[in-house]
């Protein structure tokens, strides 16, 4: 077996990218590579309108809808046009075209029946708005989130001195941390790009992702998901563009994920990791937007007084204290 394999590699070698998965090395031509990366990246209003509301309605039944299910041998999965046409109190046809990807000037009202009408959660619903906002014919906002902080907010960060906080942007970019979030984030492997990006992370150095969150699998859906709100909200910007591209290219889990056309909030919640110099940390996370910095976000991690991740905490800060721990700067 090793003669092929070390053939295999030999065929790899450049302009070839080398793939292992389960210990089977696989190729890509790097050109190949690009183009695949540059195509799952590429955001299309229409494509995405009609992928998102396609995907949205199959996963409906007619009996969550309240509809009778005539008929045993339905040839679609979920919810038929018609059918979201008459829940939503529009024409089948105008529904249609909607689906087709033709959200111009079409209504808020529409827009909230149409939401009602697929069961949207909060951030689907945000995510609907924000598709049609962008439709062929709609007004066109080019924003890219900010790559820099302000002193003042590196000022914020610091004196946070018992609990992990950091900024980033929707694209996962670290753009400022306090020294007990670098220590946090310590297991990350250095990557000489800055700013550094937890979705690289997470996506293409996976192994080690998955020894350091607990809930490996949750996190990186809430990576894709959110990245997807991200894209709805700016499709102009070149740099989620990018970094949507390398994900595609460099992770069949980013692929799927992608696909899926879920959307997630910046919200609050729980990340449970497993630190290599503390140990197990069960962390609640409240993630706050910086109104003064559109598109900024401030994340603290913190644990209840008394509990043994608080005390791991404490062992974290004295830790980092006399390591000064560099990851991610």
């Amino acid at each position: 077996m090793a003669g092929p394999l070390r053939a295999t590699r030999e065929r790899c070698s450049k302009p070839w990218r080398t793939r292992s998965s389960s210990g089977y090395p696989q190729c890509l031509p790097w050109i190949a590579e690009r183009a695949y990366g540059e195509e799952m990246a590429r955001m299309d209003p229409r494509t995405d309108i009609r992928e998102f509301l396609s995907s949205r309605r199959a996963r409906i039944a007619p009996e969550q809808a309240g509809l009778p299910a005539y008929g045993g041998n339905r040839r679609v999965k979920g919810l038929r046009r018609e059918e979201v046409a008459l829940l939503a109190g529009v024409s089948v046809d105008y529904y249609v075209r909607m689906e087709r990807g033709s959200l111009a000037g079409v209504s808020d009202g529409v827009l909230d029946a149409l939401a009602s009408a697929l069961q949207l959660d909060e951030a689907e619903r945000d995510h609907l708005f924000h598709l049609a906002r962008r439709a062929p014919g709609g007004p066109r906002r080019r924003h890219s989130p900010a790559v820099t902080v302000r002193s003042t907010l590196q000022q914020v960060l610091d004196a946070i001195s018992d609990a992990p906080a950091w900024i980033g942007n929707g694209r996962y970019d670290v753009l400022a941390m306090n020294q007990l979030a670098r220590a946090l984030y310590s297991p990350m492997p250095a990557d000489p790009r800055r700013p550094a990006n937890t979705a690289r992370f997470i996506y293409l150095n996976s192994e080690t992702a998955k020894d350091f969150f607990v809930d490996y699998d949750q996190i990186a859906a809430a990576v894709a998901a959110k990245l997807r709100m991200e894209a709805g909200r700016d499709p102009h910007d070149e740099k989620l563009i990018a970094l949507v591209g390398e994900l595609s290219t460099g992770s069949e889990l980013f692929r799927q994920r992608w696909a899926s056309q879920d959307v997630r909030l910046h919200r609050s919640g729980r990340k449970r990791v497993h630190h290599p110099i503390v140990g197990r940390l069960d962390l609640d996370v409240e993630s706050l937007e910086l109104p003064a910095d559109p598109g900024l976000y401030l994340t603290v991690y913190t644990a209840p007084a008394g509990t043994p991740t608080a005390d791991n905490l404490a062992l974290l800060a004295s830790w980092a204290a006399t390591h000064h721990p560099t990851s991610c700067r």
